[in-house]
């Protein structure tokens, strides 16, 4: 079935191509419409032969193939809502129990049966956890805590000292009685490590018991996971090898989260386990994942030449648009294809909240450069508690909002899509991150990548890793106290760059480490540093 092609101006025509184009779930209470992209008829059916593969290719990895082949692993973010999906009766059970496992040990620590080791009950949790481990709990506290319910969260999800002392200051006498989770699923990855050794040690100069307030979130038998069984952590919940970090939100990275607010995880599990099914559906013009796939593929050219604009109208998603930057461009950001061509894959992800954004960057949506395509997210429920005070409602003002920006970029000629909501909650939610999760999937078979690997994170590892044993190495050589410009220091070391050693001396003499700089900052080569 064709419909009119995008027309920024006929009204007629814009209704025509909203009516022909939208997705509407009944159950989920979600409609998807994609009529003011630039997607017209022709474009869906140049696709269709490519769709068609881009289907069969998720159904085998939800069969159980190897989809990650560069790592050769599979990919099972969807059983983890599914059990029954799973390819062996062991995996099935295990990710049964573990919800089962997840959903009670919440239970028992918002009603006191798990009490902290100084017999009382827990009163704040504080998650240590990077990138997806800790976007994803970030995710689902901003979106579904609501006051009063559950414990109060703090984070480690980066190793800035300022930040960790800031986190511990807030927590003061009450860290005694703090859930410390720590999620690693290598269980060897440094920043997590080194957030859990500071709050430890923070423990127990306060005289703490560590283990009895300890948690691990971990593949099982990794590093991490054999100490906590060493040491009788007070809980171990399993990772799975099959399970990536920004895909994990479904997993005991998201669950234990949602547990310990009181949501109804099972809920978040059922909305993101209908979503998978909607989105298994082999029609392009029927599957709402597709869709958006399509379109963010014409949209950029299928070379990600436009940003895409994450606008939800909802304070609860604030957030989601840092949580897609890591799902979307981790996953499409490459820089070969399957095929070993050098291809430069992404979509840059950036976005905000409505109407926050009518005052921040819309103006440079409305009339800037056109290298973007906006996603509005809207909820149509509103709290029943927020009153109308003289004939106006804050819940209309913010509808307007989106609906007028909406109208201005089209008339700019801008490119958007909207997804709109019946309601939010736990639900809704799983519904969401499924929704991207397969879009993603699909635009990977699109521009044939890898869309379950991450190299270029794995080489920034490993450049971190060098740079933290140059500066070991630094130190060693300016123990004997003598003053080194830093292309002494890089002739003593017999190799390096100038720059780098630079880099290092001054975040050395930035700190009270015992080094000295002289000389003028302005002029890095006539520096000299010393140990004193």
């Amino acid at each position: 079935m064709s419909f009119p092609d995008f027309n920024g101006s006929d009204a007629q025509v814009q209704w025509q191509r909203f009516c022909d184009l939208l997705w509407y779930h009944d159950d989920l209470g979600i409609w998807l419409d994609i009529s003011r992209m630039h997607v017209n008829t022709s474009h869906l059916d140049s696709m269709q032969s490519s769709f068609e593969k881009a289907f069969g290719a998720m159904q085998d990895l939800e069969s159980g193939s190897i989809a990650n082949a560069d790592e050769q692993r599979q990919v099972g973010h969807y059983w983890l809502r599914n059990p029954q999906m799973a390819p062996s009766d062991e995996v099935r059970t295990h990710i049964a129990r573990e919800i089962d496992l997840i959903e009670q040990f919440g239970k028992d620590v918002i009603g006191g049966v798990v009490k902290a080791p100084n017999g009382e009950a827990f009163t704040d949790v504080l998650w240590i956890g990077i990138g997806g481990s800790g976007l994803g709990p970030l995710l689902m506290i901003k979106a579904l805590q609501t006051h009063g319910q559950g414990l109060p969260f703090h984070f480690f999800d980066n190793v800035d000292p300022n930040g960790m002392s800031a986190v511990l200051t807030e927590l003061g006498d009450k860290l005694k009685t703090t859930l410390v989770v720590t999620v690693s699923k290598s269980g060897g990855t440094p920043e997590p490590h080194l957030g859990m050794e500071q709050v430890r040690h923070r423990v127990e100069a306060q005289g703490g018991s560590w283990a009895g307030q300890a948690v691990a979130i971990t593949m099982l038998n990794s590093k991490l996971d054999q100490q906590a069984k060493e040491e009788s952590w007070l809980k171990r919940f399993d990772m799975f090898d099959w399970v990536g970090g920004r895909t994990s939100i479904t997993s005991a990275v998201g669950l234990l989260p949602g547990a310990l607010i009181g949501c109804n995880i099972r809920e978040f599990l059922a909305g993101a386990a209908q979503m998978d099914e909607a989105t298994r559906v082999p029609d392009l013009r029927r599957n709402p994942a597709a869709l958006m796939a399509a379109s963010w593929f014409v949209a950029g050219d299928g070379k990600g030449k436009r940003d895409m604009v994450v606008l939800p109208y909802r304070d609860q998603l604030e957030v989601f648009s840092r949580y897609l930057q890591q799902l979307v461009m981790e996953s499409l950001g490459k820089r070969l294809d399957r095929d070993g061509n050098e291809v430069h894959q992404g979509i840059a992800v950036y976005g905000n909240k409505g109407s926050t954004d009518q005052h921040a960057y819309v103006q440079q949506l409305r009339d800037g450069v056109d290298n973007f395509f906006a996603t509005f997210i809207e909820c149509l429920q509103d709290v029943d508690d927020i009153p109308v005070i003289k004939n106006e409602r804050p819940g209309d003002f913010l509808d307007g909002f989106l609906q007028g920006t909406r109208s201005a970029l089209t008339e700019g000629g801008r490119q958007t899509m909207s997804i709109t909501m019946r309601r939010f909650d736990a639900y809704r939610l799983g519904a969401l991150i499924g929704l991207f999760e397969r879009a993603v999937g699909f635009y990977g078979e699109l521009v044939n990548i890898n869309a379950y690997h991450q190299p270029g994170v794995e080489a920034g590892k490993k450049a971190a890793a060098a740079v933290l044993n140059l500066q070991s190495r630094v130190e060693a050589v300016l123990k004997d106290g003598a003053s080194r410009s830093v292309s002494e220091i890089c002739q003593a070391l017999g190799d390096g760059t100038d720059e780098s050693v630079f880099w290092i001396m001054r975040h050395l003499t930035g700190n009270k480490r015992g080094y000295i700089a002289e000389g003028d900052w302005a002029s890095p080569a006539t520096m000299r540093f010393s140990k004193g």
